[in-house]
């Protein structure tokens, strides 16, 4: 037990929480804003107990963070009070061939059924993708904005998340000139909308 107090305070709480916000963002593979990364570090007591040590000075952690990925493969991006992690552009030049490479490939099953989600399912949020597939799709989603099959804008109802939509050119590729031309539209919808509304029950808190 000794042991255990000793290398707590031997623990420095700015990278302990540095760390927890490199994870968060890597998990979210979207921009996150420092008011949702407070929330989300307050669900876990140890990253209470850490955040109090510094006086819950979140950005002393995301400088620590900023200056860990210096020599690394990775970046901090900053707009306003939004952050996300994104390759550096040291390395873009490999990234640029990589994304190149990934275009040049046909579609994958998974990347097919996130297509088909969102065909389907439109405007969608990220996190309803996830549900139905049970894995994260952020990947799969950049891949599929790269290669101009969906766009991603700003939910209407809430400024802080995106929601993905069909292309034109997805759409001109498919030869439809609107989504509910698509076959058994009305019958898909039924059945998502039905999975998304059994999996929310699911997941309230039972009293």
């Amino acid at each position: 037990m000794q042991d255990q107090d000793l290398q707590q305070e031997n623990v420095s709480p700015v990278s302990e929480i540095s760390k927890r916000i490199e994870a968060i963002l890597f998990w979210k593979g979207e921009s996150v804003s420092k008011k949702d990364l407070q929330k989300l570090l307050a669900m876990d007591e140890l990253s209470v107990e850490f955040l109090s040590k510094i006086g819950d000075n979140i950005e002393l952690a995301i400088e620590d963070l900023r200056d860990s990925l210096n020599s690394r493969g990775l970046c901090l991006i900053q707009i306003g009070e939004e952050y996300a992690l994104r390759t550096s552009p040291s390395i873009g030049g490999l990234i640029e061939k990589l994304q190149v490479e990934e275009l040049n490939k046909d579609l994958g099953k998974a990347t097919t059924e996130t297509l088909a989600l969102i065909i389907y399912k439109y405007p969608i949020k990220r996190s309803e993708i996830d549900n139905i597939r049970g894995v994260n799709s952020s990947y799969i989603l950049r891949n599929l904005m790269i290669r101009g099959l969906i766009e991603k804008e700003i939910d209407p109802k809430n400024s802080r998340i995106n929601i993905y939509k069909p292309s034109f050119e997805l759409l001109s590729h498919l030869g439809l000139t609107s989504v509910d031309k698509l076959p058994n539209y009305e019958e898909v919808i039924k059945e998502l909308n039905k999975f998304n509304e059994d999996f929310n029950t699911k997941q309230e808190p039972q009293e």
